[in-house]
């Protein structure tokens, strides 16, 4: 009898609930958002990066700038820096429009086939050189280039200086010291030195024109040298 009343009691219990384990609710919508990211980049179209600030905004301010050559029919005198002393250009020390000509003279160019030859250079080397220095640093690069230049210019050049030449050959040097190490100097950077430069003299048979740019390229030239040599240890420290 004891033995049918246990059997009766254990029918009579309530069956007890089975917990089911369940996904949170943060952990629901982590997945449902990371699969709409999912989703959206399969989804993303081509299009057109604006990939180095300086140097395409720099490239675009020249082409402005011989455009307005154009229609003026001659070029803004802002877009040339002062010559020496001795010449009719000569730089005039009161007159702070001389200094900032100091500097605005690379956005000059004499016509397009400089422009265009100076910017195939920059288009080219600029993006890597802005990659790796950032574009604050190859900004500053740039201004002490172009003011140095123009100072060197209005030292003892007698005629205006105008072009990116400078800035063109301070890139090329600093594509080819980036990679060397601080305590040796690579061949390529003799070379580029020795080639580029001479091709210069060579173009420009008039002396006078061959030292404008000579001056030019010989001044961004140290310029790209010394900065990328100082600049390559904290490029390597940020990477």
């Amino acid at each position: 009898m004891q033995n049918e009343k246990d059997n009766q009691d254990m029918f009579l219990d309530e069956p007890k609930a089975i917990s089911i384990p369940t996904t949170p609710k943060k952990e629901q919508k982590t997945k449902r958002t990371a699969q709409k990211k999912t989703t959206s980049r399969k989804k993303d179209h081509f299009g057109v990066v604006y990939n180095a600030p300086v140097t395409l905004t720099f490239s675009l301010l020249c082409i402005a700038v011989i455009l307005l050559k154009q229609k003026l029919q001659n070029l803004p005198v802002i877009f040339t820096a002062p010559g020496c002393q001795t010449s009719e250009f000569a730089f005039n020390w009161k007159d702070p429009i001389h200094y900032v000509r100091l500097v605005l003279h690379v956005f000059g160019h004499t016509d397009w086939n400089q422009l265009t030859g100076n910017l195939a250079f920059i288009l080219l080397l600029g993006p890597a050189l802005e990659d790796k220095f950032g574009s604050g640093l190859l900004a500053l690069m740039m201004m002490i280039t172009a003011f140095i230049s123009g100072v060197i210019n209005a030292c003892f050049i007698p005629s205006v200086l105008m072009g990116a030449s400078g800035l063109v050959f301070m890139m090329i040097l600093l594509s080819s010291v980036t990679a060397a190490d601080k305590t040796k100097i690579p061949l390529t950077f003799i070379l580029i030195c020795l080639i580029y430069v001479g091709k210069e003299f060579l173009i420009h048979e008039e002396a006078g024109t061959a030292a404008v740019m000579t001056v030019a390229h010989i001044a961004g030239g140290i310029c790209g040298s010394i900065l990328g040599f100082l600049g390559m240890g904290s490029s390597k420290k940020r990477s």
